[in-house]
C-alpha cells in the first residue's frame, strides 16, 4: 500500500534499519548508515590549472613529446585540445602537465587552493563525513610516477592524519586519458597505492583496465574507481570492459561540478553492461567549492571509517544527490540497493526516502520513479501530500531486464544553482536482476 507521513529527524546520520530490514548477513540484520562526502577534488598538487590562477582567455593544452610512440625525435604540437585564442593554459612535456608562461599566478592563490591536508581539514570543518582528492596522475609534481613519489606519499600520510572518529579522509587520482587512442575519459582510481599515468606512451583504457584489479590498496578497505563526467560516447562507448576492471569500476560520476548531471552516461555504462552506482563529484580545483557546493555522494555504510566507506562503494550502495542532506535507500526481494539478486520474475520494492530539513517546503519529496534498462520508466509514484518521508512497497513483474535504479524528485529541484522541481534530485544505486 502506498502511504505518506511525516516525521521530525534528529540528526543527518539516522539508521532506518529498525523501520524496514535491509537483509541479512550470517543470520543478522545488517544496519546501515549514511553518510556524505565528496569522490573528485583538486588540490594545488594539480598545479597545472585551477583557483590558484587568475582567469585569462588562454585555453588550448600544447604538447612537446615523440611524434609517434617509439619514435626518437620529440616535436611540439597543438595537442588534443586546441587553442583558440592564441596563447595556451597548458603544456604536456614528455608526458606530464604543467602550465604554461601565458598562466599568472594569484598573489594570495593560498587562500583558495591548498595541499591535500588543507582539503581534508576545510572539508572536515565543514561536516564532510568523508572526502577524496584525486589530483591528475600527469602533474610534474608526480614524476617519476612510483608508489614512493614524494608528493603522492604525502597525499596519502595527508589522508591518515586528517582521518578522526568524526571524518574520513581518502586518498586517490584522477586518471585523465584525453586523447586516445581506444577512446577517451577520465577515471578516479581511490584509495589505491600507486598511480598509473594515462598520458604516458602506450597507456590507454586497455592498459588502465588490465591494470585496475591489480592495484594494491594504500590503506584499509578496498581499491575503488568512478567514470567521471561521461557522456554517452566516451570511453569508446564503454567498450573493453572486462570481469577484473568491472569488480572496481564501481562508480559513476553523475553529478559533476555540483549541478551538471551526467545521466545519458549513467545509461550507457548501464546497458553496455558495467554494474557502476551513482556518486556526486564536485570536482573542485580549490577550496572555495568546499565551502559552496551542495551536491553530494552518499554512502551506505556500516561505521564511518575509510574500510566501511570503501566497502559501501565497492559494493554500490551509493546515491547521488541535488540535495546535501536527503536520507534514501530501497531494497528488493529483501537486498540492499547496489546487490545482484537471486534469479526471479518477481521484484518486490521496499523504498524508504526522508529529508530532515521539516521546515523547509522546498525539501518536501514529490515523486520517485523505478527506472529499468534504457532508461525505460517502469512505474512512477506521484507523491499525493507531498512530505519529507515517503515510503513506497511496489511489486514489478518482469522477465528480461537487466537493471533496476530509483530516481527522486523534491519541491525545490535541490540546492544546487539552477534548480528546477521538473528534474530528479537524486540517482540511487541500480539492482541487477543477474540476468
Amino acid at each position: 500500500m502506498h502511504y505518506v507521513h511525516t516525521l521530525r529527524l534528529a540528526t543527518l546520520a539516522i539508521s532506518f534499519s529498525s523501520l524496514i530490514p535491509l537483509g541479512a548477513q550470517n543470520g543478522s540484520e545488517v544496519k546501515y548508515q549514511i553518510y556524505a562526502g565528496s569522490t573528485h577534488a583538486h588540490t594545488s598538487y594539480t598545479w597545472s590549472h585551477g583557483d590558484q590562477f587568475t582567469k585569462t582567455d588562454c585555453q588550448g593544452i600544447r604538447v612537446y613529446g615523440p611524434k609517434t610512440p617509439g619514435d626518437s625525435l620529440s616535436v611540439w604540437s597543438d595537442g588534443y585540445v586546441k587553442s583558440k585564442t592564441g596563447c595556451y593554459s597548458m603544456y604536456v612535456i614528455n608526458s606530464f602537465q604543467l602550465p604554461s608562461p601565458d598562466m599568472q599566478v594569484k598573489p594570495n592563490w593560498e587562500k583558495s587552493q591548498g595541499l591535500p591536508i588543507a582539503h581534508f581539514l576545510a572539508a572536515k570543518a565543514k561536516g564532510f563525513d568523508f572526502y577524496v582528492t584525486t589530483d591528475h596522475s600527469q602533474e610534474t609534481v608526480f614524476s617519476p610516477i612510483s608508489a614512493t613519489n614524494p608528493a603522492w606519499m604525502a597525499t596519502k600520510k595527508a589522508a591518515v592524519d586528517a582521518t578522526d572518529a568524526n571524518f574520513v579522509a581518502i586518498p586517490g587520482f584522477e586518471f585523465s586519458e584525453n586523447d586516445g587512442p581506444g577512446g577517451t575519459g577520465h577515471i578516479n582510481v581511490i584509495n589505491s597505492d600507486g598511480m598509473m599515468n594515462a598520458l604516458l606512451p602506450g597507456v590507454d583504457l586497455d592498459v588502465f583496465y588490465k591494470w585496475l584489479p591489480t592495484a594494491k590498496p594504500s590503506g584499509p578497505g578496498p581499491v575503488v574507481a568512478s567514470f567521471n563526467h561521461p557522456d554517452a560516447h566516451q570511453y569508446a562507448g564503454f567498450a573493453g570492459r572486462t570481469a577484473g576492471a568491472t569488480d572496481v569500476l564501481t562508480l559513476l560520476e553523475v553529478i559533476n561540478a555540483n549541478n551538471k548531471i551526467h545521466y545519458e552516461g549513467f545509461l550507457a555504462a548501464l546497458d553496455k553492461g558495467w554494474k557502476v552506482s551513482p556518486v556526486a563529484g564536485n570536482d573542485n580545483h580549490g577550496l572555495n567549492g568546499i565551502q559552496v557546493q551542495t551536491s553530494r555522494t552518499f554512502v551506505l555504510a556500516t561505521s564511518k571509517t575509510r574500510a566501511a566507506i570503501l566497502d559501501a562503494m565497492k559494493h554500490r550502495r551509493t546515491y547521488a544527490s541535488l540535495d546535501n542532506d536527503i536520507q534514501c535507500r530501497y531494497r528488493v526481494n529483501g537486498q540492499i540497493m547496489g546487490s545482484t539478486l537471486p534469479e526471479s520474475k518477481d521484484f518486490r520494492f521496499a523504498i524508504d526516502i526522508r529529508d530532515p530539513d521539516t521546515a523547509n517546503p522546498k525539501d518536501k519529496i514529490t515523486k520517485i520513479d523505478i527506472v529499468k534498462d534504457g532508461g525505460v520508466v517502469v512505474e512512477t509514484y506521484d507523491v499525493p501530500e507531498p512530505g519529507y518521508s515517503v515510503v513506497w512497497s511496489p511489486t514489478i513483474h518482469d522477465d528480461g531486464s537487466k537493471y533496476f535504479f530509483v530516481r527522486v524528485w523534491n519541491a525545490g529541484g535541490g540546492d544546487a544553482p539552477g534548480a528546477d522541481p521538473a528534474k530528479p534530485i537524486a540517482w540511487l544505486a541500480p539492482v541487477w536482476t543477474g540476468r
